[in-house]
């Protein structure tokens, strides 16, 4: 399973990665960090790109850094290393890094003001950060049609609900000024998320997703019905590029200030 979710959000996010690539704009000395790293996948492009640093990649999965570190060992990368830890109360070496990334993976904190704070701490004086973090829930309607296909008429949970915690501009311009950064910038990616090449493989990938398999356990339908009713859903969003779903996206930029 942990292996089919790695490559169902690489591939899912494809169109979306080579924006944050491209703001990150990896250096070859930049000591990186890589918060919500999953199995890897941008770790290991920023560890190509900064060959004379090491790049740290942190999750809270212990499944999907098992991946990250066989595809890295597969890969020949010997500046990259992969903690277990929650970015949010982590001991990281202070000033210890020149650039942080994220790929959505720094909206589910507890306590955001403390998370930025203690990450703060681990950048050095005018080391950057380049974070990728869904914009509103209302400008990503693809966030509820699924779970509306399964279950008509349910409720969002909070849970999902905490994808879009920095969807507002102001609120993480708000936090990231109080734990330390400026030169704060909100900048727009418009790109699809990809569900497969077909309606078939997008069925098949979904179905095997814990949030599928959630609805279908709580429901009191057949299970065929909300099956097929999220087959047509991907249907009407079948393309000639595969089964595609409008998103937005925000690419965050900061500098780290001296204190």
């Amino acid at each position: 399973m942990a292996f089919h979710c790695a490559d169902f959000y690489d591939a899912e996010l494809a169109r979306h990665n080579r924006h944050l690539l491209a703001a990150a704009c990896v250096g070859m000395f930049d000591r990186v960090l890589d918060i919500g790293c999953g199995a890897g996948q941008t770790t290991r492009e920023a560890a190509r790109a900064a060959v004379q640093a090491n790049v740290v990649g942190v999750d809270i999965s212990a499944d999907m850094l098992e991946i990250a570190r066989r595809r890295s060992a597969e890969a020949g990368l010997h500046n990259v290393t992969f903690d277990l830890a929650d970015a949010q109360h982590h001991d990281f070496p202070v000033a210890g890094f020149d650039l942080c990334i994220s790929r959505f993976g720094v909206m589910f904190f507890a306590d955001p003001a403390a998370a930025f704070a203690n990450i703060a701490r681990a950048m050095r004086p005018g080391g950057r950060l380049a974070w990728m973090v869904w914009q509103s829930q209302e400008q990503n309607t693809w966030s509820g049609a699924i779970r509306q296909a399964l279950a008509p008429g349910g409720t969002i949970s909070a849970d999902a609900g905490k994808a879009f915690s920095l969807g507002d501009p102001a609120i993480g311009i708000d936090i990231l000024s109080t734990a330390g950064f400026a030169s704060i910038d909100f900048a727009e990616v418009q790109e699809p998320v990809f569900y497969g090449p077909d309606v078939d493989a997008a069925f098949d990938a979904l179905s095997g997703l814990y949030m599928v398999k959630d609805a279908l356990a709580r429901t009191d339908e057949p299970p065929d019905w909300p099956l097929q009713r999220l087959r047509n859903l991907l249907d009407a969003h079948m393309t000639t590029d595969g089964v595609l779903f409008d998103s937005r996206a925000w690419i965050i930029s900061a500098e780290r200030v001296d204190d």
